[in-house]
């Protein structure tokens, strides 16, 4: 159960970070509501995650998929490049958030 609220509160994180992108693009309303709902969906599940996934482990889970989400949201919605470096080292940080939870099983 706790690996699945880490995976949502990394989701939560890309809402609360797309949030930061509409203010940033004057839809303050609807930006404000995601950066604070999605941030504090986020950060509950993250601390309900860590009461069985060590501490270190369930960061940088959250983290990369914050970062990953990040990218993908920006590249899909907001015309970010796409190019194969930056897939590349995003395929680096999946490979290493698998590894992750394949250790610490």
């Amino acid at each position: 159960m706790s690996w699945i609220a880490l995976i949502i509160a990394g989701f939560c994180e890309v809402l609360g970070v797309n949030g930061m992108q509409r203010i940033a693009t004057g839809k303050k309303i609807s930006g404000f509501i995601l950066l604070i709902g999605g941030f504090i969906a986020s950060l509950n599940l993250l601390s309900f995650a860590m009461t069985s996934i060590p501490l270190g482990v369930a960061y940088a889970v959250w983290t990369g998929m914050g970062t990953i989400g990040g990218v993908v949201v920006g590249m899909v919605f907001y015309g970010d490049p796409a190019d194969r470096k930056r897939i590349f080292f995003l395929s680096l940080i999946v490979v290493a958030v698998i590894g992750l939870r394949v250790v610490t099983s």
